[in-house]
Parts: C-alpha cells; sequence; structure tokens
C-alpha cells in the first residue's frame, strides 16, 4: 500500500502529491490519502468518483483519509 500524509503540507497544494502518487501506482495497487485541508480531501473525492473509483473515508480528528485500489483504466 502507497501511504501519502499531505498533512502540514504549506509549500504548494496538497493534491499534488496526491496526484502524483496516484499516477505512479500502478492499476490494482492499494492508495491511502491523508489530508488535513477539507477543500483538497473534497476535490479529491469527487475526482475519484468521476473515475469511477470507488473509496473508503476515514475521519480521524482534523486528519481525513482516502482509501482506494487503483482501477485497471488510468
Amino acid at each position: 500500500m502507497i501511504t501519502i500524509d499531505t498533512c502540514g503540507t504549506t509549500a504548494y497544494n496538497p493534491l499534488i502529491p496526491a496526484m502524483k502518487a496516484i499516477c505512479g501506482a500502478a492499476p490494482g495497487e492499494k492508495v491511502e490519502i491523508i489530508m488535513n485541508n477539507a477543500e483538497a480531501f473534497s476535490d479529491l473525492k469527487e475526482y475519484l468518483s468521476e473515475q469511477g473509483t470507488g473509496f473508503r473515508e476515514i475521519y480521524d480528528g482534523e486528519r481525513m483519509t482516502l482509501q482506494f485500489t487503483l482501477n485497471g483504466k488510468k
């Protein structure tokens, strides 16, 4: 499983390391993205939904996690 924690990212949008992980993962690989930016979290959920990728949401205080498995189409 690839785990990317974007909490504390201030130099750029947390979507950049998240998308880098998604693009670098192989089809069928499990990915976990941890964020504390609600707007970026919502954008990532919307992107995954548009791609037809199911995901699991986990909320722990200000930390939000998306877990998903990349489908075969990239």
